[in-house]
Parts: C-alpha cells; structure tokens; sequence
C-alpha cells in the first residue's frame, strides 16, 4: 500500500493511495483504491497503517487551506479509516471514510497496548502535538492550537509549545510512544503512564523522518539529511537500528 501525491488538472495538486501485490520482487496489479485527496508542496499527510481492528488508516493534510480540516465534505486534514479496498469502514462516525477531523499535518500514527490510536501533528511554526484519537471527534485545527480549548474540540495529550519538533514517524513499545524529530534532530520517547517526554539521540544523527518497531523488538529509525533542510553528512541517508534497552547509553 502506497500513498503518493501527483499532479492533475494545471497546478492542481492531488494524493491518493494505491495497493499493489509484492511478487518476484516486483510491484504489480496495482489498484488506485482512495484518489482525489487534496494536496499541496506542504501539509500532504501522507501516513498509512494498518489498525488492530484490520482496517487501513490514512493522515491527510489540510493542504496548505486550514478551513478545509473543518470541512467534512473534504478529505484533507483528516484521518481516514478504510477496508483493504479503500472503502469506507464499518462504524466509521459520519458514514464516509472520515475518522477523525480538524487535523493541520498529521504525520506518526500508531495503537498502544489497549488499542487505542495516537497520532503526531505539525503545529503552525511551533506547538505541535500528541493527540489521542477518537472516532468523529474534532481536534481543532484552525480554531485551536497548542494549549488552547473549545468546546466540542479536543486539545492534545502534550505540545511543544514554542519548540518545533516537527514529528514523523511514531512507534509504540512498553507503555512509551517513540517518535521522530526532523528540526529539532531528535528521537523523542513519551511515557504514557509517567506523563514524561524523555529525549534522546538530540543532534547525534541529524533529521530523523521515521520511527517502526521490528519484529525483533528493535526500533529502527530513517534519518532526512537529504530532503534539502538537512545537512547531510558522510553515509547519509540512513536506517538506524536501535536497541530501546541501551537508549539510555547512547
């Protein structure tokens, strides 16, 4: 499963999600099976995972027009949840492929140990975020950011308030969230029990874009030295693997 953004109608850029079969080392059948997402050079989303509940999730941006994360006749700044054929999933809050709205970039998605669903977001400049999804639930972009309330939006779990991590990828393992820093160069652990984020690998390896737990229960991380807001360094781009056991001593 791929999500990828092309260009169509002039300037008008757009995203979709395609399957593919693996075989022989080669991608083929592929199938287009969620089109027409609202893309723009920033705030494309653009995270696909599969839930515990076997449904595909999927992180649009609000493609650079924050009133369209309100709108749920659009499918940007949201969090889709879909069948393996890209249709709308059985108990889906609004009867669309639409989980979850009032996102500005969500980018890491992952499920901890009670299957609960956490996503990182781009905030505006700073104030990003840690939200914990819930199913038609609004989590405020443009009308709230950071520590800011409404009623009927959700604020988030904790946010960088002036800092800038700018997120990527997330990873659950052993009561902690692991995600990315691409700015702020760093691989963050938040201790859901603890309420504590713990830093680590700060400016060790540059722009770290992605963060999965292996089956062999390491954590392996790929860094974005190369993307042109890096500064790439000898061997870069790289996988890191990481033992969460010595994060400690690293």
């Amino acid at each position: 499963y791929l999500y990828y953004t092309y260009r169509s109608e002039g300037n008008n850029t757009l995203n979709r999600v395609a399957r593919y079969r693996f075989e022989n080392d080669k991608l083929i059948e592929g199938k287009i099976i969620v089109d027409r997402i609202p893309g723009a050079p920033n705030h494309d989303g653009g995270r696909i995972k599969f839930g515990p509940d076997g449904f595909l999730y999927i992180t649009t941006g609000d493609a650079q027009e924050p009133s369209l994360s309100q709108d749920r006749n659009s499918l940007a700044g949201k969090i889709l949840r879909v069948t393996r054929d890209g249709n709308l999933a059985r108990g889906n809050p609004f009867g669309t492929r639409i989980y979850s709205y009032g996102h500005r970039n969500p980018q890491g998605i992952t499920w901890d140990n009670n299957g609960r669903l956490w996503s990182m977001e781009h905030g505006s400049s700073a104030t990003d975020e840690l939200n914990l999804i819930e199913p038609g639930k609004n989590y405020g972009w443009p009308e709230i950011r950071g520590e800011q309330t409404r009623t009927g939006m959700v604020s988030p779990v904790i946010q960088s308030g002036s800092q800038t991590w700018a997120p990527g990828g997330t990873a659950f393992l052993a009561r902690s969230i692991f995600f990315g820093g691409l700015r702020s160069e760093t691989l963050y652990e938040y201790r859901i029990n603890e309420h504590k984020l713990t830093e680590h690998l700060k400016n060790k390896y540059g722009r770290i874009r992605d963060v999965v737990l292996g089956p062999d229960g390491m954590l392996y991380a790929t860094t974005s030295n190369r993307d042109g807001r890096g500064n790439p360094r000898a061997g870069d781009d790289r996988i890191l693997k990481i033992n969460p056991q010595k994060l400690s001593e690293l």
